[in-house]
């Protein structure tokens, strides 16, 4: 299951991943998780833990007991334990690894209850049927999006996953309201042959489970690397100074974009210096009123009211220092006064790295063949 791009075979070997399934790119393992304990012994009296995750299609993942003690390493394909029949998977991490893993994510690894199992190794035999069944998926789930429309059902069928034995069918599906679909269920059994489970998710679970590319030209974290949701609000926008467009702050999901909390803490941080924009400059000259905040040059603009069309640059310290003469019922001059000159702004100076600035430094200079015209014609003139 390796992937075919980003490795070159030697010695007649086939071409694969030269980094273990975690590049990310045609069939690498998303949300994959690196055993940086690979090449370390265990300790003298210390067991080997015998819990292993296994992923399955896009990014769900299990934990399962080997309780059979097979010799598994990170991209064997195994059979599985299922609600009926079997399954098959990848593995994805071994050893202590899992044992983190499964605390991150709240699982159960003690023997009180009845553990999920790993049954053997998948034989070819297996790994055929699994991939004669992933390849039936596309055209399956055509003709299950054709039949909802015949139901007139508002849903949105975005997926679909077979068990690895062919015994069952999970679709996935959208929906902003509750749907009937229990007349879908029964054709879905008379169409495909085989049982049906529907399972409702949301939209950021679904953008996960398709992946896709953002805005930023890269992968979906979703798809990628992020593993839990944490609600975003419209407030992380307006920290950031960020203009409050849909557009531009929703994801492919429609919901707003994760990233938008990634840097969220450092700016509510350098906003602890920051004076509240809430607050109003009294001055000599009349009542002063916040218009914008930059926080990375730590420059805030007034106006004053009525004159809404000039702002005044002003320093963190600065308004401070007005905010503390307010405090004793003191009025500042002027804003005027304490405004940040045109020579004064700190100037971003680029220079180049290779200390050559000229874009054109390569290009071939032409001489120009006028000159070379004009004395043609002087020395025919002279004979």
């Amino acid at each position: 299951m390796a992937c075919n791009s980003c490795g070159s075979g030697s010695n007649g070997q086939p071409k694969g991943c030269k980094n273990n399934g975690t590049c990310g790119t045609d069939g690498c393992n998303k949300l994959t998780v690196f055993d940086w304990l690979a090449n370390m012994e265990i300790a003298e009296g210390e067991v080997q833990f015998d819990w292993v995750e296994i992923r399955f299609k896009n990014s769900r993942k299990e934990f399962f007991k080997n309780t059979e003690a097979l010799p598994l390493k990170i991209g064997d394909v195994v059979a599985t334990q299922a609600e009926f029949g079997h399954d098959i998977g990848t593995v994805t991490l071994t050893g202590q690894l899992v044992k983190v893993q499964m605390q991150k994510k709240k699982a159960s690894f003690d023997d009180s209850g009845e553990p999920q199992k790993i049954f053997r190794i998948a034989s070819q035999k297996d790994i055929d049927k699994w991939i004669d069944l992933r390849n039936k998926e596309e055209a399956i789930q055509v003709r299950a999006r054709q039949i909802a429309l015949d139901l007139n059902l508002k849903m949105k069928i975005s997926d679909l996953e077979f068990q690895g034995d062919g015994s069952k069918i999970t679709f996935f599906y959208t929906a902003n309201h509750r749907v009937d679909f229990r007349e879908l269920i029964k054709i879905f059994a008379k169409e495909f042959n085989t049982r049906i489970d529907m399972r409702q998710v949301g939209l950021r679970q679904e953008a996960a489970r398709l992946g896709g590319i953002g805005s930023c030209g890269r992968e979906l974290c979703c798809s990628t690397w992020l593993t839990d949701f944490r609600s975003v609000s419209t407030s992380a926008a307006r920290y950031q100074q960020l203009s409050l467009n849909p557009q531009k702050l929703a994801g492919q999901c429609g919901k707003l974009k994760c990233c938008l909390n990634f840097e969220l803490d450092s700016y509510m941080e350098a906003l602890k210096e920051f004076p509240s924009s809430d607050v109003k400059l009294l001055t000599e000259k009349g009542e002063a009123v916040c218009q914008k905040s930059d926080i990375f040059k730590g420059v805030m603009w007034y106006a004053y009211k009525g004159d809404w069309i000039t702002w005044f640059p002003l320093e963190v310290s600065d308004v401070t220092t007005i905010v503390e003469l307010n405090r004793n019922s003191l009025k500042a001059e002027s804003l005027e006064a304490y405004a940040l000159t045109q020579e004064s702004r700190s100037k971003v100076e680029i220079e180049s790295v290779l200390g050559q600035d000229s874009l054109t430094r390569f290009d071939v200079k032409r001489r120009s063949n006028k000159g070379k015209s004009r004395r043609r014609s002087r020395n025919s003139n002279n004979k």
